[in-house]
């Protein structure tokens, strides 16, 4: 399970217009004693006025609301009023929106079908907005490239490796892991990476469905090839696989190279897909050939598995405090030696190609 450092109150904000839903989130929210709703909001223009009177620590937010949607709401917000904020939404395009428009996470809006339902909701939300609270709200995001315009890379940041390179990295697999804040993250590292690279393998805390709308945008957006991770997927360069929500993602190798195995619904840590088991997968797998990246997310995950790569005599990074929305995986990473070097988020992609260049 995610370890949720114990601090103080946390000043909540409901944005929801449904009257049923308002009501729900305030008794099951209300049962954690760290948690105080100070006000609820019933559309955009509601919420705006109340975060100027209120001032709270974290929001919650419907996407599908009148007169304003959630999306166009948090574009207005962050630029004049930057704060954490934790998306409830049931459809995978919305969530993956509002984590660009400036969201710190989301969270899949039930069918409630039983009380059962409803309370693994409520537990589900408590977790993420005690992470929230804890985030730091960056100043700029990372611009995404227009979706039209994401099969014209003009004037890329990274050129590609050069043939003596890529024959050197012929074996080399990059993996990456990350949580909260990292759906941005992981666009920051990857968008400008060549398709020359070698095959990455990522896991990104996600439910089922959304890990493949995200992969489906990071497509759009990047350089390389991205996909959502199907069982013995061959990992190849110029090809991105994201762990799929509600599986676990492993690292395997035959005769031919590299491909997944995409299985396993056993949550390790709390988590499925989880970054510790992609991990030790890799310095099983690939041992020296391999690269780990550990970015922004709450808790422990991947520090183990990072350090297990080390131990192979992988190459291992980690994002620095600054540039994480949520200092805690790295930190944890750097602390028991698994990271080899921090790096601020910008300065990743440029980090992993020279250190593929200098393995020529």
């Amino acid at each position: 399970m995610t370890q949720v450092p114990p601090f103080g109150k946390i000043k909540l904000l409901i944005v929801d217009d449904s009257l049923f839903f308002r009501k729900s989130l305030e008794r099951g929210l209300s049962k954690d004693s760290r948690i105080e709703i100070i006000g609820m909001a019933v559309d955009p223009f509601d919420a705006m006025e109340k975060i100027k009177q209120l001032n709270p620590d974290v929001v919650t937010l419907d996407v599908e609301m009148p007169k304003l949607n959630g999306i166009d709401f948090l574009k207005k917000l962050m630029p004049v009023h930057p704060l954490p904020v934790v998306v409830v939404s049931s459809a995978p395009v919305s969530a993956l929106d509002a984590l660009e428009a400036g969201a710190v996470d989301f969270v899949k809006k039930p069918e409630i079908k039983s009380s059962q339902d409803l309370n693994n909701f409520i537990d589900d939300l408590i977790v993420k907005i005690k992470i929230a609270s804890t985030a730091k709200i960056p100043t700029r995001r990372v611009p995404a490239r227009p979706a039209a315009a994401a099969s014209v890379h003009t004037a890329p940041a990274m050129p590609a490796l050069s043939p003596a390179s890529q024959r050197s990295n012929t074996n080399t697999v990059i993996a990456i892991g990350a949580s909260t804040g990292g759906t941005e993250a992981i666009l920051a590292v990857i968008r400008d990476l060549p398709p020359t690279t070698p095959g990455i393998v990522i896991v990104q805390h996600m439910p089922p469905v959304f890990t493949n709308m995200y992969a489906q945008r990071l497509d759009r957006i990047c350089r390389m090839h991205v996909k959502e991770a199907e069982n013995n997927d061959r990992v190849v360069p110029g090809q991105v696989i994201i762990g799929a929500g509600g599986l676990q993602l492993r690292l395997a190798k035959d005769a031919r190279g590299y491909y997944v195995k995409s299985e396993g619904s056993e949550k390790v840590g709390g988590f499925c897909p989880a970054v510790d088991v992609l991990f030790n997968s890799v310095a099983e797998a690939a041992g020296c050939n391999a690269m780990g990246v550990i970015l922004t997310g709450m808790g422990a995950d991947g520090s183990k598995g990072l350090l297990k790569m080390r131990k192979a005599g992988a190459y291992t990074i980690g994002q620095d405090q600054e540039s994480c929305v949520v200092y805690g995986m790295p930190m944890v990473a750097f602390n028991i030696g698994a990271v080899q070097k921090q790096f601020p988020l910008d300065k990743i992609g440029g980090e992993i190609m020279r250190y593929l260049n200098t393995r020529s």
